[in-house]
C-alpha cells in the first residue's frame, strides 16, 4: 500500500488540527475450539486462548501509534458469540464466564471485550436462553464485557418473543446498576441484521464465518469532515458530496495503513476497515455539527434526514474507493451521549426521540446511547426495539438499539456516564402502552425483500 508524501503531510494536519484518530483496533478471536462439556476446562481454555492471542495487542498498537503519530484510542477484542459455548451450562456458570472475560480484558489492558452475545432472530436454544438469563447479572458485575443480541434479520423476520425478553433484560440491567445511572445498559446492544466483523463496541462479536483470529479497524473523522466542509461555505450538494468523498478517502487510507501494520506485527490477517463516522465529546468532533454545517440551524429540524442520507452515502463511496476491504457497519453513528451537537439539539427541543428513530432509516446504526426516564416499562422498551428492528428488516440494513433507562431520573435531567460514553439528557417516551402488542409474541414474518434468490 503506497502512501504519497503529500498524503502523509495532510494526515499529520488532520491528526493535529481536526481530531483524526483510529477509534479502535479490534482483534477478533474464535473460541470454537474452547468448547468442552466440562465447564471448568472450557473456562480455563477461554482465558488462556484470549490472553495468548491478544497478549501483545496493546503493546503493538501503542508502538505503531508512536511511530506513525496517529492516535489509536481503543484496543479491543471480539469473540465467538458466547451462547454458542454454553451448551448445558447453568446461568451461574455463564456469569462466571463473563467474569473470566472481564479478568482477561483487565489483564491485557484492553478497553472492552465484545461477544457475550446470542443470535436468536429465529429461535432460542438452551445456550441462548442461559446467556439471556445471565445478561443482567453478568453486565452488572463486570466492567469491560459487552453484550449483543440479534433478534431480527431481513431473511427471518423479527422474533417478538426475544424482543419481549430484551425489554425485561434492559430494565433489570438498569436496576442492577442504579447507583451508576444504569451503566450496564451502555454495554448491551439489540440488533437487526448484525455483521460478523464489527470492530465497534458494544455490538462487536467474532462471527461464525470468520477465521481463527483477525484484526479489524474502525477509523473515525467527524472533525476532519466538518473542517473540510467549512472550507466550502457556498458549495452545492453535489460539491458537498465530493468534498466528503475525498476526505473519507484520505481517512480510510490512513486507517487501513495503520491496521495493516498492526496486523502484520501480530502475524495476523487484516480483516476490514469500518468507515463509520463515530463522534466524541471533543470540540468539533460531531456528526450533528456536520449536518448543521450543510445549513441546518439545529440538528433535528426539517432537512436533517436528507442531510444525513447525503453524508452517509458520500462516506461509503469515498471509503469504497480507498479500500477493497470495507466492512463492519460503515456509515455514521448518531450516539446522543457521545455527540455534543446531538445533545444540544435535544436541549433546544429540535431533536426528539421520534426524529432520532426516523434518522436511523438512512444512517448505519440505530437508537444509540439514549438515556430514558427511569420509569419506562419493559413493554415500552420492547416496543421501541420492535420499531427499530422493523426499520432494519424492511430496509435490509443493520439497525440497533442501545438505550439506558436511568433509575430515578426524569425527562430533562442530565446524566453523566463518563469517559467515551459521555453525558446525555434524559428523554421521555410515548405515554401510551405497547403492552398488549408485545404480549402477542411469536414471529413477525420476513418481508418480501427476503425472497432474493
Amino acid at each position: 500500500m503506497n502512501i504519497a508524501f503529500a498524503e502523509i503531510q495532510e494526515t499529520i494536519r488532520m491528526v493535529q488540527m481536526e481530531s483524526l484518530d483510529i477509534r479502535t483496533v479490534t482483534m477478533g478471536i474464535s473460541l470454537k475450539d474452547c468448547i468442552d462439556p466440562d465447564f471448568e476446562k472450557m473456562n480455563e481454555r477461554v482465558y488462556n486462548k484470549i490472553t495468548t492471542y491478544a497478549g501483545e495487542l496493546r503493546s503493538v498498537a501503542e508502538q505503531v501509534e508512536k511511530e506513525y503519530g496517529i492516535p489509536i484510542i481503543n484496543k479491543r477484542i471480539s469473540i465467538t458469540p458466547v451462547a454458542e459455548l454454553l451448551g448445558h451450562a447453568t446461568k451461574d456458570e455463564a456469569v462466571e464466564l463473563a467474569k473470566t472475560l472481564d479478568r482477561a480484558a483487565q489483564f491485557l489492558g484492553v478497553d472492552f471485550i465484545g461477544g457475550f452475545s446470542a443470535l436468536v432472530h429465529k429461535g432460542i436454544t438452551k445456550g441462548d436462553q442461559t446467556l439471556l438469563d445471565a445478561l443482567p447479572e453478568a453486565l452488572s458485575v463486570t466492567e469491560r464485557v459487552c453484550a449483543s443480541v440479534s433478534v431480527a434479520t431481513t431473511r427471518t423476520g423479527i422474533n417478538m418473543d426475544a424482543v419481549q425478553l430484551m425489554g425485561k433484560i434492559i430494565k433489570e440491567s438498569s436496576e442492577r446498576t442504579k447507583d451508576a445511572n444504569g451503566i450496564a445498559c451502555a454495554k448491551l446492544v439489540v440488533f437487526c441484521n448484525p455483521v460478523e466483523d464489527n470492530p465497534f463496541m458494544a455490538g462487536a462479536f467474532h462471527g461464525t464465518g470468520e477465521g481463527e483470529a483477525v484484526i479489524n479497524v474502525g477509523v473515525s473523522g467527524p472533525g476532519v469532515v466538518l473542517n473540510a466542509l467549512k472550507r466550502h461555505k457556498d458549495a452545492d450538494f453535489g460539491e458537498i458530496s465530493e468534498v466528503i468523498k475525498k476526505t473519507v478517502f484520505k481517512i480510510t487510507r490512513a486507517g487501513e495503513m495503520i491496521g495493516r501494520v498492526v496486523a502484520d506485527r501480530l502475524n495476523l490477517p487484516f480483516g476490514i476497515m469500518d468507515l463509520s463516522l463515530a463522534p466524541t465529546n471533543a470540540l468539533n468532533d460531531s456528526v450533528a455539527e456536520i449536518l448543521e454545517e450543510m445549513g441546518l440551524e439545529r440538528v433535528g429540524t426539517h432537512g436533517t434526514i436528507a442531510a444525513l442520507a447525503l453524508m452517509n452515502d458520500a462516506v461509503k463511496k469515498g471509503g469504497a474507493m480507498a479500500s477493497s476491504y470495507v466492512g463492519g457497519l460503515s456509515g455514521a453513528f448518531i450516539p446522543v451521549s457521545e455527540d455534543n451537537g446531538m445533545i444540544k439539539g435535544i436541549e433546544d427541543n429540535s431533536l426528539s426521540l421520534s426524529k432520532l428513530e426516523a434518522m436511523t432509516c438512512v444512517c448505519s446504526v440505530g437508537l444509540d446511547m439514549i438515556a430514558l426516564t427511569g420509569d419506562v416499562s419493559p413493554a415500552t422498551l420492547s416496543g421501541l426495539i420492535s420499531d427499530e428492528m422493523a426499520i432494519g428488516m424492511i430496509n435490509k440494513k443493520t439497525t440497533a438499539v442501545r438505550v439506558i433507562p436511568v433509575p430515578g431520573k426524569q425527562e430533562g435531567d442530565m446524566v453523566e456516564f463518563g469517559g467515551l460514553l459521555g453525558r446525555a439528557p434524559v428523554m421521555g417516551v410515548n405515554p401510551f402502552s405497547s403492552e398488549k402488542f408485545i404480549q402477542r409474541g411469536g414471529r413477525i414474518p420476513a418481508p418480501l425483500q427476503s425472497l432474493i434468490n
